[in-house]
């Protein structure tokens, strides 16, 4: 998952292989859904785990009931007032359909069960240190789920 280069919301270029060594989260995200609170959640863990090499990674995606129309920069703010979003936060790409990124054709093209068609906004993806993804959890798991943070700490404990 680390080949992609991929744009953050201030337009600048970021290679996914810089987060190499760390346990990553994969979250395609929308300001407008019922389940935008969960930035609070995404905040939390990475405000949390981060000392000990974890990044949460936001991709804003309007692929599911046009929750997410805004612009990169309208993104941006939203996240920072709204929820203080400090993760990293990448340009609105297609997750689903005609036009899916290619970072999002890779994940969804992976054998079951991590693999499958991303059901909602805030499908999460749990992604070793390796850069090979471990896990993945349903839109509707919030991100202090007992399951996911276990699998997160077990991760996490397995070193750099």
């Amino acid at each position: 998952m680390l080949d992609f280069t991929m744009k953050r919301l201030d337009g600048t270029e970021q290679k996914l292989g810089d987060y190499r060594g760390q346990v990553l989260l994969l979250v395609n995200v929308a300001s407008k859904c019922g389940l935008t609170p969960q930035y609070e959640g995404l905040e939390a863990l990475y405000e949390k785990y981060r000392p000990r090499g974890f990044a949460v990674l936001g991709f804003p995606a309007n692929d599911f009931a046009g929750q997410e129309p805004g612009s990169d920069g309208e993104i941006a703010t939203f996240c920072r007032s709204s929820y203080g979003v400090e993760f990293p936060m990448f340009s609105k790409i297609t997750v689903k359909g005609e036009g899916q990124h290619p970072l999002y054709r890779k994940l969804t093209s992976l054998p079951a069960p991590l693999g499958g068609e991303v059901q909602w906004n805030f499908q999460k993806y749990l992604v070793d240190r390796r850069g090979e993804v471990v896990a993945k959890f349903d839109p509707r798991t919030k991100p202090d789920d007992p399951g996911l943070v276990a699998k997160l700490e077990e991760l996490l404990g397995q070193g750099a």
